[in-house]
């Protein structure tokens, strides 16, 4: 995906990622997961977005520049993977929240930690470039408007107003969604 993929309304990146594959390669295996399940954080406005307590050693990759990997460590135990939108300093960002999976990967994919763990995403890709060949998306199958639910995200009720808005998506009867 070229960086102006990237470099758009945060919404409209979340919708658009739907259908792409998730891909990483390292020099010996190789796993792909069809991205079923997003969430779109809209910057530092964004009361449930990591980016709203400002600029932080933490936050700083999605302060970047658009089209790189956001990983960080939640609860201390599980990683979570998002990418990088808008105009560097924006500080927006997509989870990716669920993945089919395309060929065999070792565990589920059903939610943020579990997609991480299966396709081997850690802290040491916070920040990588995802138009290099080690972590990246390329686009899938073509996806209707129609395919494409929005409900409230998760997880995030201490936003007040925010935790409400209709910034989770995700990919009609896919069973591979975390929370229908």
């Amino acid at each position: 995906m070229p960086r102006e993929f990237y470099s758009r309304d945060t919404a409209t990146v979340a919708r658009a990622l739907l259908g792409c594959e998730l891909v990483h390669q390292t020099d010996d295996d190789l796993r792909v997961g069809r991205i079923v399940e997003v969430e779109a954080y809209l910057g530092a406005h964004d009361l449930a977005a990591h980016s709203s307590k400002g600029l932080t050693p933490r936050t700083a990759t999605m302060f970047g520049p658009p089209g790189h990997a956001y990983v960080y460590l939640i609860y201390g135990l599980h990683h979570c993977m998002n990418v990088v939108t808008e105009p560097e300093g924006h500080g927006a960002a997509v989870l990716i929240r669920a993945l089919a999976p395309v060929g065999p990967l070792p565990g589920r994919t059903a939610g943020p930690g579990l997609l991480c763990k299966a396709m081997g995403i850690d802290r040491r890709h916070n920040g990588l470039d995802l138009l290099g060949e080690t972590l990246y998306l390329r686009a899938g199958p073509a996806v209707r408007p129609s395919q494409v639910v929005s409900r409230p995200r998760i997880g995030v009720d201490y936003a007040g107003a925010w935790a409400r808005r209709l910034l989770r998506f995700y990919l009609k009867g896919e069973p591979d969604v975390s929370r229908p």
